[in-house]
């Protein structure tokens, strides 16, 4: 048995910027993300490789999360479509009416709540499949236990796939993010850190703090080591703020339990008024199961 989470946030970004024509709702709103969204669900429970039990999908809804306080130019909402934002809380109505369970997450991110219920849940089944490309979910990566999987791309990353990817192991992985930064959540890094470098660094020694405050005792053949320990020990207060915002907040209580995740099928009656307001008769059918 599998859990499937999936980056809700990810996937409605996604469908609004793909080659899928225009569509609007009966009352003429934009909802092509949102139809994109569900039709990708569906999908993924007709997906007899996937094997598609238990299922939860995680929103950032509103984007801002308490990341933004720490550090004000963290990713926000500035510049994002008002037609996607305004999707939000529709798209959450429509994956519960397909009786799938839903993570709105507000002072958290959507990422937290994947995380928490990966390590939540691992030890109750064969396998948690993480549904997103996103770097910083690589932290939770266990082996062949907790994987990463993009769909996208027919990508997927157990622990291995972790290291040869980003060059680091799942442990380490918010503190590569503080070096080299993240420019999916706005997270600069520090200047003259590059990927390879800062791998080789945290692959020696693990940890931020663990490195030596002197380039010149580092055991680890990297361009510039005196340069970038110095950057390092000027900056450590900056480096550390960057780890914060890229560890995943992984001891949340989610209210559920796997038995609540099990797909039962959509609640008919709510699937149906949804399809109505989307004026959509090819999906009405869809669902292979039905709850209610």
């Amino acid at each position: 048995m599998r859990l499937h989470l999936v980056d809700g946030t990810y996937e409605l970004f996604r469908a609004h910027f793909s080659k899928r024509p225009d569509r609007t709702d009966v009352h003429g709103r934009d909802v092509k993300a949102t139809v994109g969204l569900v039709n990708g669900l569906l999908q993924l429970l007709e997906d007899g490789d996937e094997q598609v039990t238990h299922l939860a999908v995680a929103f950032d809804n509103p984007i801002e999360s308490w990341r933004n306080v720490r550090f004000p130019a963290y990713k926000d909402s500035t510049g994002v479509d008002e037609s996607l934002l305004a999707q939000f809380d529709g798209v959450e109505a429509a994956v519960r009416a397909l009786g799938v369970t839903v993570f709105s997450m507000r002072e958290q991110e959507a990422d937290d709540a994947l995380g928490a219920a990966a390590l939540r849940f691992v030890d109750e089944v064969e396998q948690v499949r993480i549904l997103t490309p996103d770097k910083d979910l690589g932290q939770v990566v266990r082996g062949d236990r907790i994987v990463q999987v993009d769909r996208l791309r027919d990508k997927l990353y157990d622990e291995a796939g972790v290291r040869e990817r980003l060059g680091v192991p799942p442990a380490s992985v918010p503190d590569l993010l503080a070096l080299v930064g993240d420019t999916a959540d706005s997270i600069p890094g520090l200047k003259g850190f590059g990927k390879v470098g800062a791998a080789a660094v945290l692959t020696r020694y693990g940890h931020l703090e663990d490195i030596p405050a002197d380039g010149a005792t580092w055991d680890v053949d990297v361009r510039g080591a005196s340069r970038l320990a110095a950057t390092l020990v000027e900056r450590r207060d900056e480096a550390l703020l960057y780890r914060e915002l890229a560890t995943l907040v992984t001891d949340l209580d989610l209210a559920v339990s796997l038995d609540d995740l099990r797909w039962r099928g959509a609640d008919r009656e709510a699937w149906s008024a949804w399809c109505d307001e989307v004026d959509s008769d090819s999906l009405r059918g869809r669902p292979a199961s039905w709850s209610a």
